[in-house]
C-alpha cells in the first residue's frame, strides 16, 4: 500500500515540477531584488577562517608550539613502547559518530 502511495506522490510531484507558469518575468525580477546574503556569508566565513588560522599561527610561534609537540610526541612514543593500552570502544564510537554527523552536515549544507 505504501509503495503505491509513494509512486503516486512521485508521479504527482514530477508532473508538477514540469509545469511552467507564465508570470512575465516577475519571478526573475523578484530574485534579482533579493539580497545576496549567501555570497556575503561565504565571504565572511572565509575571512573568519583566515583570521582564526592567522591567530593560531601567531600563537603557535609565540608559545613555541613545535617544542610542545616534540615533547608530547616523545612521551607518546616512550609510553607506547613500555605500556600496553586499551581502546575505550564507547568513546571511539562516539567520536566516529560525531565525525559522521559533521560530515553529513557539511554535505547537506553544501548541497543547498
Amino acid at each position: 500500500m505504501t509503495e503505491d502511495n509513494d509512486l503516486l506522490l512521485q508521479q504527482f510531484f514530477h508532473d508538477a515540477a514540469q509545469q511552467q507558469i507564465a508570470d512575465d518575468g516577475f519571478t526573475e525580477r523578484v530574485m534579482q531584488q533579493l539580497p545576496q546574503t549567501r555570497c556575503n556569508l561565504q565571504r565572511f566565513n572565509r575571512l573568519w577562517t583566515f583570521f582564526c588560522v592567522g591567530v593560531f599561527l601567531v600563537l603557535f610561534v609565540l608559545f613555541r608550539g613545535w617544542e610542545l609537540l616534540a615533547i608530547h610526541f616523545e612521551v607518546l612514543l616512550r609510553t607506547l613502547l613500555v605500556e600496553t593500552f586499551s581502546i575505550n570502544l564507547p568513546l571511539l564510537a562516539a567520536i566516529l559518530f560525531s565525525l559522521l554527523l559533521v560530515g553529513v552536515g557539511e554535505v547537506a549544507y553544501n548541497e543547498r
